[in-house]
């Protein structure tokens, strides 16, 4: 098995507790919050989303690996994890598709990994104790337990992190629609998935991706018909600026979806408060209940915050009445909000879910008929 050539290798968390295993990947240390993945595929595109920027993440599925690495299923230009935990790493890659083996895209990339550590037990701690702060190292930089735990306590925590600005794109870049265009939406980019633009351009819409910094003329310029917020990594109580373009937006009556992180920024902006979770939602199997309709979807999430709210509740806000439209039957947590005055709604859930589920891709035909009714 090629697992670092048996490099020993340590995952640390903050509070003391030490996993022992195998270097994976690169070799070095690295740090960040540690949090877990419930996804049995889409490895590939759990690494590339820009939403898991500054986050260790383990993988509970056992086999890792499997299907090697292609050059089609990045969800961006990069690697974005600060580091990967695996149980077991796939031998040898199979796959028609394959190019290389996960661990040489890793290697390639400079993210340290560590593997054949107890990644079910790992998952009960964060589960009992919550995501935290936490550091892999390997080869030289295995130290003592006491060296290790220093570094990781001088890491910065999740909460009041500001990251948007640091996975945005740095210039705009448009994806147009093979076939005539039907809408121009202007995308707000705080960690935008590849995905993203395809699924709207494959219904007729001219995607502008425009930086997290774009201000409400650079928006107006692309004389748009809707404006998405896409989702994002960080604490969502850090992004005033996407959160004060989208009060405008709302003003002007601007047709608005938003995902993920985008469902916190439309949440604040129309007044409700968000809050770190003990330790997020990261799969493809969570499902969630539309209140309107009581239908089920199961969806593909990733967030360690949330909007408070109850589910079904109305609450006004400065653009007229809205309601908590979607949550998670698992837990409660609010996973949408819809305005019932304005022309805007948001979900905290992946409906561009690239390895799915795909449950959710309507909503970008809810997006469609939005901007329709608003021509």
């Amino acid at each position: 098995m090629n697992t670092g050539g048996g490099t020993p290798a340590a995952l640390v968390l903050e509070d003391g507790s030490v996993f022992r295993g195998l270097g994976y990947g690169a070799t070095g240390r690295t740090f960040g919050e540690v949090v877990f993945c419930t996804g049995m595929t889409g490895y590939q595109e759990t690494l590339t989303d820009p939403s898991y920027h500054k986050q260790i993440v383990v993988q509970t599925a056992p086999q890792i690996g499997n299907t090697g690495w292609n050059d089609e299923d990045d969800e961006s230009s990069r690697i974005w994890v600060a580091g990967y935990a695996v149980r077991d790493p796939a031998r040898v890659p199979s796959n028609w598709r394959s190019a290389r083996s996960l661990e040489t895209e890793l290697e390639r990339r400079g993210v340290v990994g560590i593997a054949q550590l107890d990644t079910r037990t790992l998952t009960r701690h964060i589960r009992e104790h919550g995501a935290m702060r936490a550091g892999v190292f390997s080869g030289a930089e295995v130290g003592t337990t006491e060296q290790m735990l220093a570094r990781v306590a001088e890491s910065p925590a999740m909460t009041g992190a500001d990251l948007a600005g640091e996975v945005t794109t740095a210039e705009p870049y448009v994806v147009r629609p093979d076939g005539p265009v039907r809408y121009r939406v202007a995308a707000v980019d705080m960690g935008i998935k590849s995905n993203t633009p395809r699924m709207m351009a494959r219904r007729g819409i001219e995607v502008h991706v425009l930086p997290a910094t774009a201000t409400l003329d650079e928006v107006l310029a692309v004389e748009p018909h809707g404006v998405f917020l896409s989702n994002g990594p960080g604490d969502p109580a850090t992004t005033t600026h996407v959160t004060e373009l989208t009060r405008h937006v709302l003003q002007r009556q601007v047709p608005l979806f938003g995902i993920c992180f985008g469902n916190q920024i439309l949440g604040r902006a129309l007044g409700l408060g968000t809050y770190k979770m003990r330790y997020g939602h990261r799969g493809m199997n969570i499902p969630v209940m539309d209140t309107a309709t009581r239908r089920i979807a199961i969806t593909a999430q990733n967030h360690g915050f949330a909007l408070e709210g109850e589910p079904g509740a109305r609450f006004d806000s400065p653009y007229g009445a809205a309601t908590v439209s979607h949550y998670c039957p698992n837990d409660g947590t609010v996973e949408g909000v819809r305005c019932l005055d304005v022309p805007a709604f948001s979900v905290q859930y992946h409906p561009e879910a690239a390895a799915g589920p795909h449950d959710a891709a309507v909503l970008f035909d809810e997006f469609v008929s939005l901007m329709e009714g608003a021509s």
